[in-house]
């Protein structure tokens, strides 16, 4: 039986062992799939070593960077972006790869995206790397917006309602909204969101997030991290499996 995870420091929300679990059972397929809290980044060494069968991981916040110093090579998407989502576990080499460009893609495929347009990242971690790495793919020019200046192009107290107004696209990369924490949201002047604008925030659950009910009020489309869920997990499938 074949072994599967992720590993992340606060699992409870997590979808992907219910995900993976009904893959598996519905396609017949011999493989278990757990959640690996892990307080520190350094206890992958450990959890690979003990589990023979251990043939792939996903990677979430707060270890989709540093996780790399412990992999063994990372494909090319992955080494430009900086960041690893999925890692393959094979012949004792870990490769790691990075499918949430797949969901992104996907989910920027379904919001139809304008010419024109521009794009605000809300938040500066893996995910938004990988974010920036799809906008910068399709040729959408943004800003990275960071509660630290020198992490970001500009910081939340400097997103005046004139960027917002003039930025169609807002991404939500951050954890912001999450459950247990629902009743959270990025600080951003709403009042300057309208019916131009699109929004995309990665957070599935719940969804919609308060980020998308207080766009959506003002007339805005939204769209949250389901379909990203879904199409970066069968995308990590894939790679499994060419490894087996």
């Amino acid at each position: 039986m074949r072994h599967f995870g992720l590993i992340g420091r606060k699992l409870a929300h997590s979808f992907s062992r219910q995900y993976f679990s009904d893959k598996f059972r519905s396609e017949g397929i011999d493989a278990t799939y757990a959640l690996i809290e892990l307080e520190d980044v350094s206890q992958i060494t450990d959890i690979i070593e003990r589990d023979s069968e251990l043939c792939g991981l996903n990677v979430t916040i707060p270890y989709k960077e540093c996780i790399i110093p412990y992999l063994d090579e990372l494909s090319s998407e992955a080494a430009a972006i900086g960041a690893v989502n999925c890692i393959s576990i094979s012949d004792g080499r870990k490769i790691g790869y990075n499918t949430d460009i797949e969901g992104i893609s996907a989910t920027l495929d379904k919001l139809s995206i304008r010419a024109n347009t521009k794009a605000l990242i809300l938040g500066t971690g893996g995910a938004s790397k990988a974010v920036a790495y799809v906008l910068r793919q399709r040729e959408i020019p943004y800003q990275v917006i960071s509660r630290e200046r020198s992490r970001g192009d500009i910081t939340y107290t400097e997103l005046s309602a004139e960027i917002i107004a003039e930025h169609n696209l807002i991404i939500n990369t951050t954890p912001l909204g999450m459950y247990p924490n629902v009743d959270n949201c990025p600080a951003i002047d709403y009042s300057a969101i309208g019916a131009n604008h699109k929004i995309f925030d990665l957070v599935y659950n719940p969804e919609p997030t308060l980020f998308m009910k207080r766009c959506a009020a003002h007339g805005a489309e939204c769209i949250g991290g389901t379909l990203m869920l879904h199409t970066q997990a069968e995308a990590s499938w894939r790679i499994w499996q060419q490894h087996k």
